[in-house]
């Protein structure tokens, strides 16, 4: 069943801009009973007044018969909850949004809760390692499984029951004249139940020349220099991707007049129109899927075209399209080194066309930027990075299928902007910004960082 759409009203917020949870807005009567058409038992009395969750939420999960598993419960659930007064699964989401809260105070990049492995406890990123939080209550699982519906769209529970999935964005209510709080988000199923993960999108967004780029790559990322091609930003869940991606998008937005077309799934970072009017189209709200985004943006009239990820055939084939129309293009991919990202790029395809897309790649293809966010020593985290900028030498590996002799092109070609993982963890290391063992953990050739050490 659809959740019905909920109103919009101006919440009452606290000092720190955030929504404020009072007796009338918490779903509780001053007499303690939910607005359910009938008090809640003794239990879920008590047990919401220890947690401060609405009483009707534990209500509602201690109702739920035993016999229901899988998507026969969460249906039930989801149904009980649309029978919900407005106000009462508006104080749902309040409750909800103190751990996002929480996030901001503990400096955690994810949050993670819901199904049965989470042991009921809401778990936070912080630094790379991600841990329980034990000052937050512990939740059943079906009052976990409410907590995440109650933030879900309509598309959002469509997408859920077809793919056991659903990815969009949140937005904290702040303060009128405060920088909005966005989260990324990932709603699916862990053995039955719903589970849920955030993560937080930095509103700090890093000046491009922070990242040290070599100045001919930094140079080669801005329109006003370099107009077309395909830059490619890779790594590992979590390696800050998207960080610098929007640090790029900045730069430009910044220096060039222009039109910067964002296609995401969900959209993070939302830039504000500066130099360049920066459209943003998220993937299942403003079009139905990136290739759509990507193909209708050929009639935009836009500059620069960046695309959250590229995840399939489809989407790669149509960024190589709009890369070919003469436009400057970015992306990502979950790969952790530039030459994982070209072949991995070529066996999306089936043998008979890979060559073709082989030479199709050479022929766009400026930069691939592969990195990973390394532990520091005394504490948080640094990038190191691996570019390639594509030469003649390397477009020819490309069309020969000779992208083993790239690795090789990166490590002797500095004086062009380019350099290994293995390098820039080396030069980390001799600045005694991370520990030996550590560079050495994050190397992709061991055997290579080895050399460089000795």
């Amino acid at each position: 069943m659809e959740l019905q759409s909920q109103p919009q009203f101006e919440p009452e917020l606290d000092a720190l801009g955030h929504r404020r949870v009072t007796q009338e807005s918490s779903g509780v009567s001053p007499s303690g009973s939910a607005r359910l058409g009938r008090a809640p038992s003794r239990s879920a009395a008590l047990a919401a007044e220890k947690s401060g969750l609405p009483s009707f939420c534990t209500s509602i999960a201690e109702s739920t018969p035993g016999i229901l598993a899988g998507d026969d419960r969460i249906n039930y659930l989801m149904e009980r909850l649309s029978q919900i007064d407005v106000r009462d699964r508006m104080a749902l989401r309040t409750y909800f949004e103190q751990f996002l809260s929480r996030m901001a105070k503990v400096n955690a990049s994810d949050l993670d809760m819901g199904g049965p492995t989470s042991t009921g406890l809401v778990w936070y990123r912080i630094d790379g390692d991600k841990k329980p939080d034990f000052n937050l209550p512990r939740f059943s699982t079906d009052e976990c499984t409410l907590l995440i519906l109650g933030l879900l769209s309509k598309s959002n529970i469509s997408a859920l029951a077809e793919n056991n999935s659903t990815d969009f964005s949140y937005e904290l209510p702040t303060a009128s004249g405060m920088r909005r709080r966005r989260f990324r988000a990932t709603a699916y199923m862990d053995m039955g139940a719903l589970a849920l993960n955030m993560r937080a999108i930095t509103n700090d967004l890093r000046p491009l020349k922070s990242l040290a780029f070599h100045p001919s790559v930094e140079r080669g990322l801005m329109f006003r220099h370099i107009r077309d091609g395909l830059t490619l930003i890779t790594g590992v869940t979590g390696s800050g991707k998207s960080s610098t991606l929007d640090s790029i998008v900045d730069a430009n937005n910044s220096d060039v007049n222009g039109h910067v077309v964002v296609i995401g799934r969900p959209i993070e970072y939302v830039h504000e129109s500066k130099k360049c009017i920066v459209r943003h189209r998220e993937v299942g709200v403003d079009v139905p899927s990136f290739k759509h985004g990507i193909v209708q943006a050929l009639r935009q009239d836009p500059d620069i075209v960046v695309i959250g990820e590229m995840r399939d055939p489809d989407t790669i084939s149509a960024a190589l399209e709009i890369t070919d129309s003469g436009h400057k293009v970015f992306s990502t991919l979950h790969t952790s080194s530039a030459v994982e990202s070209i072949d991995r790029i070529i066996a999306e395809y089936p043998p008979s066309e890979q060559d073709r897309v082989r030479f199709r790649l050479a022929e766009v293809l400026r930069c691939i930027v592969s990195q990973k966010l390394v532990p520091k020593v005394g504490g948080g985290r640094i990038l190191a990075k691996e570019v390639l900028w594509m030469t003649p030498s390397a477009s020819a590996a490309i069309k020969n299928n000779n992208t083993n002799e790239i690795y090789q092109m990166m490590y002797e070609g500095w004086n062009v902007g380019q350099i290994t993982l293995e390098q820039d963890l080396y030069r980390l290391m001799r600045q005694g910004q991370i520990a030996p063992d550590v560079a050495m953990n994050y190397a992709n050739n061991k055997r290579r960082f080895q050399q460089l050490a000795q």
